[in-house]
Formats: structure tokens, C-alpha cells, sequence
């Protein structure tokens, strides 16, 4: 590789990236971060905002933009130059905070970055990368020196946010379980009509990248998901062509089935593959935020345990991959996808999810029944096309003010 003797073209990309970061609206997590930790490290799925997060925070927090450096891994210009070059040149010139996304894309990152912490004492350095990521004990051990987030797309209560709607808090279940009329109620004489809005957050709303995709959403959101599977896949497992081949195959024939579950025998052997690795499929798609796997609470404890159901991560996914989109099952896709990002979430005997190791929902339209959950404490029913719920009627939209 080339010595690394100038960065102008990363300084040019970083200041053009920099400059078209829009600083009015922040995720969920923003303010959680400690930035000023001198490792951080923040991942979820493909597209739900982690670079324009970072970039806002650089954005936002230097009065100089050159006190602080923001590259992406997946740059061509690192395919001619080490990082491990561009971080001695960086430091020796002064730099001391360092931004990095996509981090998995280069070889041995987590040994890079933890023989960077050790190297560079003052080296304060923020990265991004894959929901797929997971730190391996035989590479360097981060374990303690890093301070890691995990970020989820957007909730109904940011993209309402987001959309310029309202902005309101995040409520804790207790809350909503207790005073959820009330809540409904305040949120109502802000918003006259949100079951409009709430349909639109289930076709397009959980990727913030829906507003500049516009009409073109759903086509690029199936541009994310082969990103996922082609190119994070493989870089983070190294996987073969074939097993690549299988996952996306995996994905599109459970796209139609979901959440009822297909015999997995026949589906191993369908995609010609067997239970170990059709598991470990399962469990790579779960993790790179596009599937969601509910296990029972026996189950979840276990190493390569065959779910109970299988749901799509979110309903924009059903709509982009699905060519059936049961309103049902949207409905429950909502519902795991918004509880399960605070709250630990298990299937049940008897209901639909259990949530907390405590509460049972049952999810269903507006004339759903106790019928299913009856005389069973903490019960509850949430229910679509309802905006004001009634004692342990909930409306469905308010699950996405979890956070």
C-alpha cells in the first residue's frame, strides 16, 4: 500500500458530507451517547441514521470542523492505504478525535481498534458499523474499553417528529399500561387524526432515508437488504457465495410466510442446507435487521434454538420483500418490532407476546376480545384503528412511544 503522505480527498469527502448534515432533528439515542468517551461504539441496521447521527455531533460540538475527523471503511481510497497509517498520520499532525464508520468493511478492525486505544493514549475515536457486528474473544478483547450503543430505526414517535408533526417524550410501559387514556388523550389534541399518519409510519417510517428515496422507498430499501446480505454478510461471517445465496433465499420464501412458521426440515431442505446452518442463517438475518425472531423464554436461553415465530424486523420490510401483506400480521410485526427495542419480549401459552416476564398482549383490530387472554392478570389488548383505548384496550400506535 501507498505511504500515506496527504488526506485531501478525505478531508474533501468529510467537509461535503459535513456540510449537507442537517441538525434539525436527532435520534433517540443522541443524547444518551457519551461522546466524550475515548471509545465508543454505535451499530444497528443498514440505514436508520448512525452516519448522519455522528456527523450531526461533529457538527454541533466543534467550532472548527478540522478539530475533529470524520472517514468511511468503505472507501475506495483504503484500498491503496492502510488505516493503520492514516491513523499514525492523522495523530502525529494532531488530530485527536476520529470518527470511523462502517468499521467491518477493513480487515481485523477490532484489533486495529484496540491496538489504536493502546497506542494513542489521548485518541478519542467514535465508529459505526453493521447490526451484525459482534466482537470475538480470540481477536483484541474491547471488551473493556469500549462503550457500545445499538441504535433501531425509527419509532412512530420520532418519525411524527421527523415528519414535523409533533414533538412529544418517550413513555416507559408502566406508564402507558397505567394512564394510556390519559396519554392518548394529550397526544390526540396535538394530532386530530393519526391513524393516517400511523399508516403511512407502517408503509415507509422506520428508515429516515424515506424522505429523499420519496417514491422510489421501497426499491431502495430492497437495495438495503442486498447491501446486508452481499457485502456485511460476508465481511462480518465470512460466509461463502453459496451461504449468501441461501440467506437471500431464506429471507424472500419466510417474507411469504411470515409470522406462520414453515416446517424447518422443509425449509433446510429446500435451500439444501441443514438444521446447524439453516439456524445460523436465521440467527445472521435476525441480527442484521431483517428478521425478528420470538423464542419462548426456555428457548432463548439456548444456543441455536429453533424460534416459536418468525416476523420480518418491521412492516416497511413486509411491504418491500412481501407480496402478501396480511394486516394481521403488520400489526404484530409493529408491535414486537417497537416493545422488543426497550423491553424483552418472549411468546407465550396462551396471547400473543409476553413482554417484561410480566405483561401478556394479545394484538388484533379494533374488535379484538379478551376471548383468548380472559381471567389471566396483566392482560392486554392492542388494538388497531383505535385512538382512545378504554381500561385494558390500548391503542396499537401508542407502542411506538416506547422510545
Amino acid at each position: 500500500m501507498e505511504p500515506v503522505t496527504e488526506i485531501e480527498d478525505l478531508l474533501l469527502q468529510y467537509h461535503l458530507r459535513l456540510q449537507s448534515t442537517p441538525t434539525d432533528f436527532h435520534r433517540y439515542i443522541y443524547e444518551s451517547i457519551d461522546w466524550t468517551d475515548k471509545l465508543v461504539g454505535i451499530k444497528g441496521p443498514k440505514g436508520v441514521g448512525k452516519t448522519t447521527m455522528m456527523l450531526q455531533y461533529i457538527k454541533e460540538h466543534f467550532d472548527n470542523p478540522d478539530d475533529a475527523m470524520y472517514v468511511s471503511l468503505d472507501n475506495l481510497w483504503f484500498q491503496s492505504h492502510s488505516l493503520q497509517d492514516f491513523v499514525k498520520y492523522y495523530y502525529i499532525h494532531g488530530g485527536r478525535h476520529l470518527f470511523m464508520d462502517e468499521v467491518h468493511h477493513y480487515l481485523h478492525w477490532q484489533t486495529l481498534l484496540k491496538n489504536f486505544y493502546d497506542t494513542y493514549p489521548d485518541l478519542q475515536i467514535v465508529y459505526t458499523g453493521s447490526s451484525m457486528l459482534r466482537l470475538k474473544s480470540g481477536e483484541g478483547d474491547l471488551s473493556r474499553r469500549l462503550l457500545d450503543y445499538t441504535m433501531a430505526g425509527l419509532s412512530f414517535r420520532e418519525f411524527l417528529e421527523y415528519e414535523g408533526v409533533v414533538s412529544l417524550p418517550s413513555v416507559s410501559l408502566d406508564e402507558l399500561l397505567s394512564n394510556h387514556v390519559q396519554i392518548a388523550m394529550d397526544i390526540k389534541g396535538k394530532i386530530p387524526s393519526i391513524q393516517p399518519l400511523f399508516e403511512q409510519y407502517l408503509h415507509h417510517g422506520y428508515y429516515p432515508f424515506y424522505k429523499v428515496a420519496k417514491t422510489g422507498f421501497e426499491n431502495r430499501l430492497q437495495k438495503v437488504v442486498n447491501h446486508v446480505l452481499e457485502v456485511d454478510y460476508p465481511a462480518i461471517d465470512e460466509v461463502t457465495i453459496s451461504t449468501i445465496r441461501k440467506a437471500k433465499k431464506m429471507l424472500m420464501v419466510l417474507a411469504e410466510h411470515v409470522p406462520q412458521m414453515p416446517t424447518m426440515n422443509t425449509l433446510y431442505a429446500q435451500l439444501e442446507t441443514d438444521r446447524v446452518q439453516g439456524l445460523k442463517m436465521l440467527e445472521a438475518l435476525e441480527r442484521g435487521g431483517l428478521l425478528a425472531l420470538l423464542t419462548d423464554k426456555v428457548k432463548s436461553l439456548k444456543v441455536l434454538s429453533r424460534p416459536e415465530k418468525i416476523f420480518l424486523n418491521n412492516p416497511n420490510l413486509m411491504y418491500a420483500l412481501g407480496s402478501k401483506t396480511n394486516i394481521g400480521t403488520i400489526r404484530e410485526t409493529f408491535f414486537f418490532n417497537q416493545v422488543s427495542q426497550v423491553y424483552e419480549v418472549h411468546y407465550p401459552a396462551k396471547g400473543d407476546f409476553l413482554v417484561a416476564d410480566k405483561y401478556l398482549f394479545e394484538v388484533g383490530g379494533s374488535n379484538k376480545t379478551f376471548e383468548q387472554i380472559k381471567d389471566i392478570e396483566n392482560s392486554f389488548l392492542a388494538v388497531d384503528e383505535t385512538e382512545i383505548g378504554s381500561r385494558n384496550r390500548i391503542p396499537l400506535w401508542l407502542f411506538g412511544f416506547l422510545y
